[in-house]
């Protein structure tokens, strides 16, 4: 089976420096299934192609292997996992190309890893399972052109086997990402077993992009082999991810004008414009030293990595299963990395007192008030703004007045069950007005997401400083 990677992103060599592979040089590494190999077929300045072939041992694969697991012993020998495009191209994929997949360059081109570049990718042979329009409703909602054609025994005789060919403005490490969750799920097998760590994968590699997939049900159902349970979980934890109804900012948006040639881009989600909108805010306000106060899993925290300026960045949340998490998302532990050096991560709770707090630029509390009592607000304000006290603090709350817009709630319903409240914007900017007059702060107001004329925006936004 045989994976490429096309870029005419000039100079399109530099996609060797991307995936950490010399154009000039074939590399070969071992697996337990057989061996993959990536070479350059063609690389110059104006294109440049990263092929990645996986030669499957099929003697290899049921060695050893009991009878009763492989459906009869001529089953196990004859099948197409040693050469249609499976779950074996995923583990390929990211022991290849791992460094690449997780958005690293090697040298000084990481601002082109972090950038959106003209880029292809062909798979062949993949069995489509349901048809070849499966790869099309997968992968369409992310922004590529996609073809799926053929590949015939006879002109009139066709195999049930396809080439995959995606296109688009993308970058490197999400391309890769799709591909390592997508291509399985297409194949819809798994060749070894399936537990609750496959879960932790399945989120790492979707995230930014799978919680607002409009077939995110029908991916988690496959990647998970359809283990009723796992997929429930999953599903779950994406649902609290994505907090406005699926019926909101689902599919691709064409933002291009008329005649362009450019495909259509992934319209974004209200939680990545959250996200990006508090560290730009974060950044704006000259910070150096943040808290992400609730961090959940991590994904802010991810961002503020990023970002040269934040030189000390603290994770907090209640949950330990939810710092567990990030711990592994953002590779914590790895050694002598000094993004992953700059972070710590405890456990506190937010309505307590806690002197770990103190002293920080800034504070970031991105959808969490919502989800404490009335009651404890006062008890949350006063840890949060009279102990801890930063410079700054940047604080969002969903708008309940936006959620007429949203045809699936019903009257005077909440966007997530665990919410205890949900402010309009008058009860908002009197609570942080307030707020700000207790404890010597002045507080500004934006909007996230699009705003309707009469019903605001989605998320709204307080900026505090102190006076």
């Amino acid at each position: 089976m045989l994976l490429t990677l096309t870029t005419t992103h000039r100079p399109a060599t530099a996609l060797g420096f991307l995936l950490h592979k010399h154009p000039d040089r074939v590399r070969s590494v071992s697996l337990p299934f057989g061996m993959a190999h990536v070479f350059f077929p063609e690389a110059t300045e104006d294109r440049c192609t990263a092929a990645l072939l996986l030669d499957v041992d099929p003697i290899g694969l049921v060695r050893g292997r009991p009878e009763s697991a492989g459906g009869g012993l001529l089953a196990q020998y004859v099948n197409d996992r040693p050469y249609a495009a499976s779950s074996f191209l995923s583990v390929a994929i990211a022991k290849l190309f791992g460094t690449a997949m997780g958005g690293r360059a090697y040298g000084d081109h990481q601002a082109l890893m972090d950038a959106p570049l003209a880029l292809s990718a062909e798979v062949a042979p993949l069995a489509c399972r349901g048809g070849p329009e499966i790869a099309q409703r997968l992968f369409e909602p992310l922004g590529y052109d996609v073809a799926v054609t053929g590949l015939a025994d006879e002109p009139d005789r066709p195999s049930g086997y396809w080439r995959l060919s995606v296109s688009g403005l993308a970058r490197l490490p999400a391309l890769l990402s799709h591909l390592y969750v997508l291509v399985p799920v297409i194949d819809n097998a798994k060749h070894y077993w399936i537990g609750d760590d496959e879960i932790e994968k399945l989120l790492r590699k979707g995230e930014g992009w799978l919680a607002a997939h409009p077939e995110r049900d029908l991916i988690a159902r496959r990647y998970l082999k359809h283990r009723g349970s796992l997929a429930r979980e999953a599903l779950q934890r994406l649902a609290a991810l994505d907090d406005t109804p699926v019926a909101d900012e689902t599919g691709p948006t064409d933002t291009t004008v008329e005649g362009a040639t450019e495909p259509a881009a992934p319209r974004v989600r209200l939680n990545e414009q959250r996200l990006q909108q508090v560290a730009e805010t974060l950044k704006d306000l000259g910070a150096k030293s943040v808290v992400d106060l609730g961090c959940g899993e991590g994904r802010l925290l991810a961002r503020l990595m990023r970002e040269k300026q934040f030189e000390r960045i603290l994770g907090v949340d209640i949950s330990l299963r939810s710092l567990e998490i990030a711990r592994e998302r953002l590779k914590l532990d790895r050694p002598n990395d000094r993004r992953a050096a700059k972070v710590e991560l405890i456990q506190s709770a937010l309505t307590y007192r806690d002197r770990r707090l103190a002293g920080f630029d800034a504070i970031a509390v991105v959808e969490v008030i919502e989800h404490i009592d009335v009651e404890r607000l006062e008890a949350f304000a006063e840890a949060l703004f009279g102990a801890a006290r930063p410079r700054a603090v940047v604080l969002t709350t969903p708008n309940r007045e936006y959620n007429d817009k949203y045809e699936a709630m019903e009257p005077g319903e909440m966007r997530h069950a665990d919410h205890r409240f949900e402010w309009s914007r008058a009860e908002f900017e009197a609570w942080a007005r307030r707020i700000g007059e207790t404890y010597g702060y002045e507080a500004r107001f934006e909007a996230v997401g699009e705003a309707d004329p009469e019903l605001g925006p989605p998320t709204q936004m307080a900026v505090f400083q102190c006076s």
